[in-house]
């Protein structure tokens, strides 16, 4: 089976063929769309989208210029504290019916077989729940595998069923080394990666940076032509391989040193993972950016929430744990830097 997925893996793979040109998807839409979000009106909002189909949209159309456009926006008001978690679940419910609904018209596949799974360790599964519909719909048999899958099962599902290609969300860049782990992964196994997401950086900087064969900014990109596994990327340095031995120390001693309440204690942990596995992400890749740009978001964050201090003594403690690696010490730097000019 492996054999017969290489053969295929070369014939090309386009874009969602149902796309109009005609289609237009604009403010007054997506407004209205929103506000049966906002009222977590599922009726409303499914209307809505197979209104938009019934009127020439396609299916694509509708989930890349609507569906993840307001999802972004959802992003924004959870990140600037406008909507609790609460109102960010129940409107993403909302948009995942939506996918659910179109999807169901798509109809018999006529192309190969792709894999969809999320990194280890995401839990945002509507952007590949997006991706999913689209690629079905331009008529590919799509298995999708959901949220945070682990390397080791998604290899073996690989090996048995052989698929021209994995696509593979990644929305937080503090996941890439994970990333990582699943593209070599599915490279062992014959099978080229294709990403997409922001996990991967501005323009997908790091997809290949891990060695995925492509990255795609939308759902309509996540089949290019020609997809191959390519030539290996070269091999992390030693400091990321220490720092990554040391992550289980590292989230103790900032977690010690910012002593939170009792009751916050979990979250602030699991922040506190996320920004060394960030940290990890950038060495991984020799890539500033990344942990500058993961600071800053986590710094709005927590703007909007009163903890902006706290980040900072975190940053802090980081720098004086690993004196022994210098570039991850001015890595840190800068990225204390940009806390406290906010």
């Amino acid at each position: 089976m492996a054999g017969r997925a290489t053969a295929r893996r070369h014939r090309h793979v386009g874009r969602d063929d149902t796309v109009s040109p005609a289609c237009r998807i604009g403010p007054e839409t997506l407004t209205a769309y929103l506000d049966h979000l906002d009222r977590a009106d599922r009726a409303g909002a499914v209307a809505l989208a197979r209104g938009l189909v019934a009127d020439g949209c396609s299916i694509a159309d509708v989930l890349v210029d609507l569906v993840a456009v307001a999802q972004r926006e959802i992003g924004r008001r959870w990140l600037t504290g406008s909507w609790s978690v609460a109102q960010e679940h129940a409107a993403t419910h909302v948009s995942e019916v939506v996918v659910d609904a179109l999807g169901a018209a798509v109809g018999t596949p006529r192309r190969g077989h792709v894999v969809m799974a999320c990194v280890e360790g995401e839990w945002h599964a509507l952007a590949a729940r997006i991706v999913t519909e689209v690629v079905r719909a331009s008529g590919w048999r799509v298995t999708f595998l959901g949220a945070s899958v682990p390397a080791r099962h998604l290899v073996s599902y690989l090996h048995q069923t052989g698929p021209d290609a994995v696509l593979l969300s990644c929305v937080q860049p503090n996941r890439l080394v994970r990333a990582a782990r699943m593209v070599e992964a599915s490279r062992t196994a014959g099978v080229p990666v294709l990403a997409g997401g922001p996990g991967f950086g501005p323009e997908g900087r790091w997809a290949t940076a891990i060695g995925a064969a492509a990255w795609g900014a939308t759902a309509r990109d996540a089949l290019p032509a020609g997809a191959h596994t390519g030539p290996p990327p070269p091999p992390p340095d030693d400091a990321y391989v220490a720092v990554l031995h040391r992550r289980r120390e590292l989230v103790r001693l900032a977690l010690g040193a910012v002593d939170p309440p009792a009751e916050t204690a979990e979250d602030v942990a699991a922040g506190i993972a996320h920004l060394v596995d960030a940290l990890v992400a950038a060495v991984r890749v020799d890539d500033d950016r990344l942990l500058l740009d993961f600071v800053g978001w986590q710094a709005q964050a927590l703007t909007a929430r009163g903890g902006r201090l706290l980040l900072d003594e975190v940053l802090a403690t980081l720098e004086r744990a690993l004196t022994e690696h210098p570039r991850v010490v001015a890595r840190l730097r800068a990225a204390r830097s940009v806390v406290t000019a906010g």
